[in-house]
């Protein structure tokens, strides 16, 4: 057993573990990540550990070194094998384990690869693996602080108690017609069983699990990858589709004319349903949700806070407010309400289908009654990783010399009487995120003008948007 090891610090991220195979992670990183992991969760008096792994070609490979590390370190293993992030998730309340490792590379290229990590909250430092935590644990595998033991490993499956519990909060009485899209990403075997028990049609596309990913990238959020599915619904006259990223944590969505909903429009028909369920709560967004959606949810009784982006970071404050719904743009949605906190996809493609299966209304009407605003994609530009948040702070002080309404959750957002605009600095990526959003296009234009003379007076020439 090899003692200290330096983790690259390129693939620690803000919220999780991610690299590219045969570049900077492999079988020693994993080994070390096992090990470092391991030695947190046994010093903080863990005992059971729960592993998964997504269906990328690297997977089981990382998935066998890391055991191997976590057992070296007295742990008891239970591996469930290939599947979705959302059932390691559920493996850890079911088998009532004290942590749970995911190796995943969820929407990114086929040569990368990672780790999502979480504790069970009754431990100390318990919940999502993030941040400071993930450099302590890179600081334990360069120390070589690892602690020894003699460990054991099972095999377990827990798929059908998954599916049995994400049909438990099916209630829907229309038999509609679904197009789901796997985009060949790991949900494929578990979807396949789910659909035969749903009542209406259903049709799967790309539902063969292959990490090469050879239709399109699993990445609901970019309109490309949702072509094959938006030309399904609409030929076949379908109510609507759903559609996953890699590790269907993250939830896409066309309606039956087609149209793509973003996760801030998924998330106000959720919290439409929730807040009926519990009056009065607080619905979490991030910083790049529409003003539509927090406006929504005020008008349905409910509290709206908005919180800075990361799946880690919702997860802590939805804790934190006992908030029943949560969601981002980027498609991951959380469910307290009925369920247990976390991002699940193929839960919110059920939820979806009871909302719509118990309304009046289809989706492209629940989708029509939302108010209509213009707004640009995400903006996404390189920026060196030594200036990125300099820009953020130094735009944050101009802001505040102008007098400008500025909320600085996560970087920040600026509202103005045409609406608002964003500028905030990536967790991930040496790159600037941007987004505005007006009531029209003539306000959307002006919008524009400021972000891009915000960006200009920090030193950065804008990029075309």
């Amino acid at each position: 057993m090899t003692n200290a090891y330096r983790v690259d610090p390129v693939i620690l991220r803000e919220y999780d573990i991610r690299g590219t195979i045969g570049e900077n992670l492999g079988e020693p990183e994993a080994l070390a990540i096992g090990r470092a992991f391991g030695s947190m969760l046994v010093r903080a008096g863990g005992k059971k550990i729960v592993v998964g792994y997504d269906g990328r070609t690297s997977s089981p490979m990382l998935e066998a070194a890391v055991v191997e590390g976590l057992v070296s370190c007295g742990l008891s293993v239970e591996r469930i094998g290939l599947g979705p992030t959302p059932m390691l998730y559920f493996a850890t309340h079911h088998q009532m384990a004290d942590a749970g490792l995911m190796i995943t590379g969820s929407h990114n290229p086929p040569d990368q690869n990672g780790f999502k990590m979480l504790m069970a909250p009754r431990l100390p430092g318990g919940g999502p693996i993030y941040g400071e935590a993930i450099k302590k644990l890179a600081a334990i595998a360069e120390r070589g602080d690892f602690v020894e033991g003699k460990g054991s490993i099972a095999k377990i499956d827990v798929s059908e108690p998954y599916i049995l519990r994400v049909l438990q909060d099916f209630h829907g009485k229309k038999n509609l017609r679904v197009v789901w899209d796997n985009g060949n990403g790991a949900a494929g075997d578990i979807l396949a069983r789910l659909v035969k028990r749903l009542p209406g049609e259903h049709k799967i596309l790309f539902g063969e699990i292959d990490g090469h990913f050879p239709n399109h990238h699993p990445d609901p959020t970019v309109p490309k990858n949702l072509v094959a599915l938006q030309k399904e619904v609409v030929t076949g006259g379908y109510d609507f589709g759903i559609a996953f990223d890699g590790d269907a944590d993250r939830i896409g969505a066309v309606d039956g004319k087609g149209r793509i909903l973003a996760g801030d429009q998924l998330v106000a028909i959720y919290a439409h349903e929730v807040l009926r369920n519990v009056p009065g709560a607080t619905i979490i967004a991030d910083v790049k949700a529409s003003q539509v959606l927090f406006d929504s949810i005020a008008k349905d009784g409910g509290k709206p806070l908005m919180w800075k982006t990361g799946h880690s970071l919702i997860k802590v404050k939805m804790a934190e407010t006992k908030s029943p719904l949560a969601g981002e743009m980027s498609g991951h949605v959380f469910f307290a309400d009925k369920y247990y906190g976390y991002d699940d996809a193929i839960y919110g493609g059920i939820r979806l289908m009871s909302i719509v299966g118990t309304s009046d209304q289809s989706l492209v009407e629940m989708r029509d009654a939302l108010p209509q605003m213009v707004n640009t994609p995400e903006i996404r530009f390189d920026v060196s990783e030594a200036r990125k948040f300099e820009i953020v702070a130094e735009t944050k002080a101009k802001l505040a010399q102008e007098g400008a309404q500025v909320n600085d959750t996560d970087g920040v957002r600026v509202s103005t009487a045409d609406g608002w605009w964003l500028l905030r600095a990536s967790n991930t990526q040496a790159v600037l995120v941007a987004r505005c959003e007006a009531k029209d296009d003539a306000g959307l234009e002006r919008l524009k003008v400021q972000l891009r003379s915000a960006l200009r007076a920090a030193g950065v020439e804008p990029p075309a948007f």
